[in-house]
Parts: C-alpha cells; structure tokens; sequence
C-alpha cells in the first residue's frame, strides 16, 4: 500500500515537462477560444472547464497514480503559474500576449456587433450588464469594454449615471440653503 502511494511511476523530469507543457498549451487553447468563457461561464462552460481537467490528466500525470507524483505534478503547476503570473505583472507585453487586450463592445450608446459575435456574446449579455451599471439601454453608455479577464465594463453617460453618496450629500446642502432662506414657520 505505502509503496503505491509514493513509488513514482515516472522520471519527475518527465512529469515536470509534460505538466508546464499541457499548462502552456491549455494558456494558448483559452487565449484562443477567448474572453467569452470568463465573462459569461454557464454550464456549459463548466462542464467544458471540467471535462477538459479529465482529458488533460494523463497527459500531466502520465502513467502514474501515486500520490508523491501527484502532488509533484500539482508544485509544478502551481510553480509554473505563479512564474508565469508574477512576470506578467513586470513587463506589460508579456502580460498582452498572455492575456490580451481590452475590446470595445459599444461606444457612444450604441453595440459594435461585430466585435460582439468575434467575442462570442449575445447582446442579452450586454443588455444585463448595462442594467446592473443602473442604465436602462445601451442609449445611455458612453462605452462598454470586455477586458482581458472576462470583466464587462459599463460607463454609463454622465447624466444617466446613478446617483452617489456625493451627489446625495450636494443636494442635502442645497435644501438646507433653501430651508434656511424661507421664512420661520408660526
């Protein structure tokens, strides 16, 4: 039994390549198929990001089951990752080239359509995230971007925005004016 769970089935050199090349082609196949996927992760997505964990497996794990090489497969990728992520964050090419770049979805209250179908996302989509902003149509943003990491961004038109804590306290400010000029009631 303890020999199953730490006798690695094969060379950690081996394990080490095949899981930093599996994750370097799964970080190609996403920046691929696009930013859809996380912005707007359904089911079907997740059933997709699931069954493609089970379709990769062996070929990270290779033809072993211990649990040494498992959890030398996870430091790995785990390593990878983090390597891959800190140097995004230091130089800023690598990061667009890893992730990409923001796309304009809609300008000046209307849809680009065209960069919406290239994205892979329905207008009702966007049509949600302009209502959860607090507009009411696509007539009212100034512009709605899809970032790298699946993030939608909606600005709204400066008169359609909803109101804030400052835009509260102004007028507060302006009925007390008021109130203080009318007469003192009897």
């Amino acid at each position: 039994m303890w020999h199953d769970m730490v006798s690695v089935g094969i060379p950690y050199a081996e394990k080490a390549i095949r899981t930093i090349a599996v994750y370097l082609a799964l970080v190609v196949l996403l920046r691929v198929v696009g930013k859809r996927g996380l912005a707007q992760l359904n089911t079907f997505d997740l059933v997709v990001m699931l069954l493609l964990s089970n379709v990769v497996q062996n070929a990270v794990i290779g033809n072993d089951n211990s649990l040494v090489g498992g959890l030398f497969g996870a430091v790995v990728l785990l390593g990878t990752d983090a390597l891959l992520v800190r140097q995004a964050a230091r130089w800023g090419w690598f990061a667009k080239l890893l992730e990409g770049t923001p796309t304009v979805l809609g300008r000046g209250g209307s849809y680009d359509l065209r960069a919406i179908r290239r994205q892979g996302l329905r207008r009702a989509d966007l049509d949600l995230a302009v209502h959860h902003q607090g507009g009411d149509s696509v007539a009212e943003t100034e512009l709605i971007v899809l970032e790298p990491g699946g993030l939608l961004l909606v600005k709204l038109n400066r008169g359609d925005q909803v109101a804030d804590k400052d835009d509260v306290a102004a007028l507060r400010e302006l009925l007390h004016r008021i109130e203080s000029r009318l007469p003192a009631r009897p």
